[in-house]
């Protein structure tokens, strides 16, 4: 790490400076390691900092606690963004409150072509989760490279993170604390799995717990990251909501499935509606629509699919293949079976997660 990425750091560690008055400060003295250059009588006369401020811009524990967390960075082989950098996403950067720097670890690219929140209530209905699965599988077939953001929560955040697995789409959650722990730990193998296939991402250092105004803060970067927050399920107050107001105020696109009248985890969503601070939709294709994506779907030749017989008996031609064999390469079976590769990937994907079968090094698979 150099010296400028400690600067960059410490800024984020000063006590009373958040990211409002941290890019203000930035527009002020140039870059990070000028504000803690700059000497403290002509720091105290920037507007918005004062001599309190500044005596804390000035403490040494400030870059101490910068080099701790360089040292957990390069641990854990993690990334971290600052406003200023090229690749710093520019969806994000565009929001008021983005935040000056935020951490990451995966592989997705955070300045995808195309990109959406899925937020909602945290105990969601089968219509509900029935909503985000069908969703998802629909947008899969339109845009294969489609990047689902949201924010491991339990609810509708995790049923969107399974289903983009599931279907094979990039997806990255944003935490409400540090990358040192995950939270809740139920969702621990999702957030693995979301790290070969997305990633995680936060502004909040290493020791930060998921204090309950952390999730509240984690909103605007749910909203920020995105071409449009869509909700699915939610109360008349909750996160999602907050989400959706902040995508509502940086002017980004909010979409809503309607829910019946007397049903409270539809009142959420039905007001949005109602107040013209979200769109109704009620499929992928509404979406695409309303978003003007010009976006076909993968041609029908190639489609690929099993009956409900099929999938839930030894009938299963994935199956029954593997089971003449030792093991087959993904290419071997596309050819038996007479399909793409891309549609066989999420078959082969399904029957992993069900433990049917076993991916090995070098695309090789086998039937437990």
């Amino acid at each position: 790490m150099t010296d400028k990425q400690i600067y960059q750091i410490g800024l984020t560690m000063i006590n009373g400076v958040g990211d409002i008055l941290a890019r203000h400060l930035l527009q002020s003295l140039g870059d990070a390691e000028a504000i803690f250059k700059e000497k403290q009588v002509l720091l105290e006369k920037i507007p918005g900092i004062g001599s309190k401020l500044a005596a804390e811009i000035k403490h040494p524990d400030v870059l101490k606690r910068a080099e701790k967390e360089i040292n957990f960075i390069e641990k854990n082989h993690l990334s971290f963004f600052f406003l200023t950098d090229t690749n710093y996403p520019t969806r994000l950067k565009e929001c008021p409150d983005a935040p000056i720097l935020f951490y990451f670890k995966g592989n997705a690219n955070l300045n995808a072509q195309r990109i959406i929140s899925v937020v909602g209530t945290r105990t969601p209905t089968e219509y509900g989760k029935e909503l985000t699965q069908t969703l998802l599988k629909d947008l899969s077939t339109y845009i294969p490279d489609l990047l689902v953001i949201s924010g491991l929560a339990y609810g509708i955040d995790i049923c969107a993170h399974q289903q983009a697995l599931k279907n094979q789409l990039p997806t990255v959650a944003v935490l409400a604390h540090g990358l040192d722990r995950i939270y809740p730990s139920n969702h621990r193998n999702t957030a693995i799995q979301m790290l070969e296939h997305g990633g995680l991402l936060t502004d909040f250092p290493s020791g930060t717990d998921p204090d309950r105004p952390n999730f509240l803060c984690r909103n605007r970067i749910i909203a920020g990251l995105s071409d449009c927050t869509i909700v699915i399920e939610s109360a008349e107050k909750g996160g999602s909501l907050v989400t959706a107001d902040i995508a509502f105020s940086y002017g980004r696109e909010v979409y809503c499935f309607p829910g019946r009248v007397n049903d409270h985890r539809s009142k959420g969503c039905n007001n949005l509606i109602r107040k013209n601070k979200a769109g109704l939709i009620t499929s992928a294709e509404d979406l695409l629509t309303a978003l003007c994506w010009d976006i076909s779907p993968l041609p029908v030749q190639t489609q690929f699919s099993f009956t409900e017989q099929e999938e839930s008996n030894e009938q299963n031609p994935i199956l029954l293949l593997l089971q003449k064999k030792e093991s087959m390469h993904i290419n071997q079976i596309a050819l038996h079976l007479k399909v793409s590769i891309q549609q066989l990937s999420t078959l082969l994907f399904e029957l992993e997660m069900d433990g049917k079968i076993k991916s090995m090094p070098g695309n090789m698979y086998k039937r437990l």
